[in-house]
């Protein structure tokens, strides 16, 4: 190796670099002076790979003669993740006790016409090196699988089943609610409280409607939830209108031939569907604060004890232009915990890290959250310190609400559109994350949007956008959710005011004694 590098140091520039250079053998003749950019002479003509078009990559879409829309991307490998979306969460329980759709989520995949047990549709799965999984959300419903291409009918033959039906047994939904007051439990002793503080901030945001309905069980609403009760949901909720059968990994016209063999002519166990019963109501934003002022020394180890508050705001649907530069707004805010390690990649240059845990050594966390529904939303931050400086946190929050008020620079805009193309990007990667995608887009617009046209959107964001749509926002009533020891949290009328002045500051109070 030392030798070939001393010897490309003697060679010149030209004979390094070139392109025609003259050789000689060494019996002494000339290796024949042809330019590498010229094909040789007795080779054929290369044949390059080319990508002909996007229709490679373009979301197939169909809807059969019921109304259940199927969906596909194709992505290479030998492994595929097809599933069932329903239009169907927490928000539809509004004629209903609050937590049908978390029981739902853990009756998911039990026993069914065809397969007597759990067990039984596990041991199927495994033939096909397969996986199942279901997880509700405020609107949506997700029955997904992951097995081998070659199991695709019997992957498809095992949804319908375990959708449409599910035998609902005794033991089943007594077993359900054990396993549902376990996760109330666990969900009051995890040391993370965000899940907890989300649902609180919906609470407060949308009080009494929609996606501010629990979606978690209310520990009264248990014992409520029965076969009969589950049926007359099912019956309003689960109709092929309001599903998606969503593949990534398969050929389409093999995904629409098991949805016909499956799902088109199939009664489900319920009886006839009724989807004139279904809750159309459009989420109302109230704004209001939910405070809950238990012990927060969660769990059995010796963590501090925190004081958490979590300010939102309306924002938008997913379904409107504003979307993209409030997700651009939510990137540039950024931040996360204090003992976060890394570099401009993790988002250490967001505005949460550079203003707040960067100067404020005492909080613990500040993070930007952004959640998106149909037909509204809600951007909001989430801090943390001691409680005895709660006052001071608040105010840091509602300064940096105003700030964003404040013309973006030319890089912070820029390095948080490239953050957020990259994260979408990356995420896309992955075979489950694009399912999702497919599933969710077509369920709520019936087509989908590919990766390249959301950067190109996301590309066209201007600071005069984000200043717009945070000068929206601003207008709207906080939405406050506290947790722990509140002894000095501001008034919401304080926080309110604010969020209405020019500089984010609370109203100054005067006390006589300290």
């Amino acid at each position: 190796m030392a030798a070939h590098m001393s010897r490309l140091r003697g060679w010149s520039r030209a004979q390094r670099f070139g392109i025609a250079v003259c050789r000689q053998y060494s019996s002494g003749s000339a290796y024949p002076c042809v330019s590498l950019s010229t094909p040789l002479p007795g080779i054929p003509k290369p044949v390059f790979a080319s990508v002909d078009g996007h229709e490679k990559y373009e979301t197939k879409i169909t809807t059969l003669e019921n109304g259940l829309k199927v969906a596909s991307q194709n992505k290479f490998g030998q492994f595929c993740t097809v599933g069932i979306l329903v239009n169907s969460g927490s928000r539809h329980e509004a004629k209903y006790p609050s937590g049908i759709a978390h029981f739902l989520e853990k009756l998911s995949f039990s026993s069914t016409a065809q397969f007597e047990s759990k067990d039984e549709i596990l041991l199927t799965l495994e033939k096909h090196g397969g996986i199942c999984d279901c997880q509700t959300s405020r609107d949506t419903t997700m029955y997904a699988v992951s097995a081998e291409v070659k199991g695709l009918d019997t992957v498809v033959n095992l949804l319908s089943d375990a959708v449409l039906q599910p035998r609902l047994l005794d033991e089943e939904i007594e077993m359900t609610r054990m396993a549902v007051r376990f996760e109330l439990e666990d969900l009051n002793m995890r040391p993370d409280p965000e899940p907890l503080l989300t649902e609180m901030i919906h609470a407060a945001a949308y009080r009494g409607n929609t996606v501010g309905l629990p979606r978690f069980c209310p520990p009264e609403n248990v014992e409520k939830i029965d076969r009969k009760l589950l049926h007359k949901y099912l019956q309003s909720y689960y109709c092929p209108q309001r599903m998606v059968l969503a593949g990534v990994g398969i050929e389409h016209e093999q995904l629409v031939q098991c949805a016909r063999k499956y799902l088109l002519n199939v009664k489900p166990v319920w009886g006839v569907s009724t989807p004139a019963n279904v809750d159309k109501s459009v989420a109302q934003y109230t704004g209001g604060i939910v405070k809950d002022m238990s012990d927060v020394s969660l769990g059995p180890t010796p963590i501090p004890e925190l004081t958490h508050i979590m300010i939102g705001l309306e924002s938008c649907s997913f379904l409107v232009d504003d979307f993209i530069p409030f997700a651009v707004l939510n990137m540039m805010m950024g931040g996360g915990g204090s003992f976060s390690a890394g570099g401009p990649g993790k988002g250490m240059f967001t505005r949460l890290y550079l203003n707040v845990l960067n100067r404020h050594h005492w909080m613990y966390n500040a993070t930007s959250y952004h959640h998106s529904y149909e037909d509204s939303g809600l951007l909001c931050i989430h801090a943390s310190a001691d409680p005895r400086q709660v006052r001071e946190m608040v105010e840091i929050i509602t300064r940096e609400f105003i700030q964003m008020t404040g013309t973006a620079g030319e890089m912070e805009l820029e390095r948080a559109k490239t953050q957020l193309k990259s994260m979408l990007m990356m995420n896309l990667e992955s075979r489950p994350v694009i399912f999702e995608d497919v599933g969710r887009q077509v369920l709520a617009t019936g087509k989908r949007k590919l990766p390249h046209e959301l950067c190109e959107l996301i590309s066209n964001v201007t600071a005069s956008d984000v200043k717009r749509v945070t000068m929206k926002m601003l207008r709207s009533k906080p939405a406050v959710a506290a947790l722990g020891d509140l002894s000095e949290l501001p008034s919401y009328e304080d926080i309110q005011a604010a969020l209405s002045s020019k500089d984010g500051r609370l109203p100054r109070i005067y006390r006589l004694f300290r």
